[in-house]
């Protein structure tokens, strides 16, 4: 099992990312490649996942390791296979679908692919109150109504400023990203969530 791979982004597709390491290309499928480019022909730390089926081994990678931790846990619930998990971590950052998840809300996880209301609960069935043990150090807060963690104005900024140059390097127009930016700025997303989020309204 690798627990990650630190190499060169050597190509970005529709699907996955190739990262290169001692001259090996290694095939990763992610949640949303297209975040990659930025980081294409630099080197880069990726957290790994490895799939092993009859007829497939696949290799999953993700930009953090909540990531790659919630993706784990999404496998244990019943109708949910990797694609479903990635899909899931495409749509909705993982703070959003953990805190769904806890306040049992249905119709915010029905929103995602391929997920039904049986699913949804059974989501909430099989993982409510079993995360915490899994991402303390990235929510510590979750879990307690009574303390926040507050994100300075500066690091607020300078998330919206790299989410913005991200979506540039995507190919998109400064007339399609500023249609969206209304929807984006003022709400306390890192740049990865303010990406995932712009996307998403650009291709509606």
């Amino acid at each position: 099992m690798y627990e990650y791979i630190k190499g060169t982004v050597a190509q970005v597709g529709p699907e996955y990312v190739v990262v290169e390491n001692n001259g090996i290309g290694y095939q990763l499928y992610t949640a949303n490649p297209f975040v990659y480019s930025k980081y294409q022909n630099q080197e880069l730390q990726i957290f790994t996942y490895q799939h092993v089926r009859e007829d497939l081994i696949a290799l999953y990678g993700f930009l953090a390791l909540e990531e790659k931790l919630l993706f784990m846990k999404l496998l244990n619930v019943s109708g949910i296979g990797p694609k479903g998990a990635l899909a899931i971590l495409a749509s909705g950052a993982p703070q959003q679908v953990i805190t769904a998840i806890e306040e049992e809300n249905e119709s915010f996880l029905t929103k995602f692919p391929g997920v039904g209301k049986k699913t949804a609960r059974q989501m909430i069935l099989d993982l409510k109150g079993k995360l915490q043990d899994v991402v303390p150090d990235y929510f510590p807060n979750l879990f307690n109504d009574h303390e926040g963690a507050a994100s300075s104005s500066g690091e607020k900024d300078e998330s919206f400023e790299e989410g913005l140059l991200a979506l540039k390097a995507l190919g998109y127009s400064d007339r399609e990203i500023k249609k969206v930016t209304p929807k984006l700025k003022d709400q306390g997303l890192s740049a990865d969530e303010i990406i995932r989020k712009a996307l998403q309204l650009l291709l509606k």
